[in-house]
């Protein structure tokens, strides 16, 4: 659930440096990660829903046409520093070793409003530099009720932890690793998204069906479109378990 900064912002602090990504061998199958594409996919209240038209039709036309038109930040996708930095990288100035490799998904249980600290992510499995890490609070399974929009979130601590790890990317089953919209003081300044997205650490939200691999390594690739000049894009995400080898 991303919405609009009320200021612009500078100063991003460009990308962490990554390791070379270890040699991995695949242990499962992929499982697509993503909400289906669809009228009814996750959104913020204030956002249109999507529109998909079928302008062409068969058999009055010789070939089927669909139309699309969505806001950028529905529906599982991923935010680009450009999203709260107007001197970050727009999406399509996203370097490809950021959208994909090892990681790891980590299970947290929070009740809703209540915030992921770093102690819940260092009593998880390890976290390694340049890992993708992906949150399971369980939350998509609420997808399309009201619940769903009054969701567990990062606490700063556990933001500035994620960095210090040198993740690259953190993904999470809810609208947003920032407080609830319903629960956010005067002068709010989404703070977890200026963290992250401020050290070069990409954000994933609306993530779902990623159960199965719980507390396990994983290979992720984030098949973001790549929309010039964007601050974000819907993403079909892709796992699967691994181990080093």
């Amino acid at each position: 659930m991303c919405d609009t900064p009320t200021e612009t912002a500078a100063g991003w602090l460009g990308w962490g440096d990554l390791p070379d990504a270890p040699a991995t061998i695949a242990t499962g199958p992929w499982a697509d990660l993503s909400h289906l594409l669809s009228p009814d996919m996750p959104r913020v209240s204030f956002f249109p829903p999507p529109r998909f038209e079928q302008i062409w039709q068969m058999p009055e036309r010789p070939i089927n046409v669909t139309e699309m038109q969505m806001v950028v930040h529905v529906g599982t996708h991923i935010d680009a520093p450009r999203h709260f930095f107007e001197d970050g990288p727009a999406l399509d100035q996203i370097p490809l070793e950021r959208l994909h490799g090892p990681g790891v998904v980590v299970a947290v249980d929070k009740a809703p409003g209540q915030l992921v600290t770093a102690a819940d992510l260092e009593a998880g499995p390890p976290v390694e530099p340049g890992d993708i890490v992906a949150l399971h609070t369980g939350w998509w399974r609420k997808a399309g009720s009201e619940a769903y929009d009054d969701h567990p979130s990062l606490s700063e601590d556990a933001a500035r932890w994620l960095v210090e790890r040198r993740v690259k990317l953190v993904a999470v089953d809810m609208p947003t690793p920032d407080l609830p919209v319903q629960r956010r003081p005067d002068g709010f300044n989404w703070p977890v998204h200026h963290i992250l997205l401020g050290n070069g650490v990409l954000i994933c939200e609306h993530l779902t069906g990623h159960g199965h691999l719980v507390d396990r390594r994983a290979e992720f690739v984030i098949n973001a479109l790549n929309i010039a000049g964007s601050d974000g894009a819907p993403a079909r995400v892709l796992a699967r378990p691994i181990a080093e080898v």
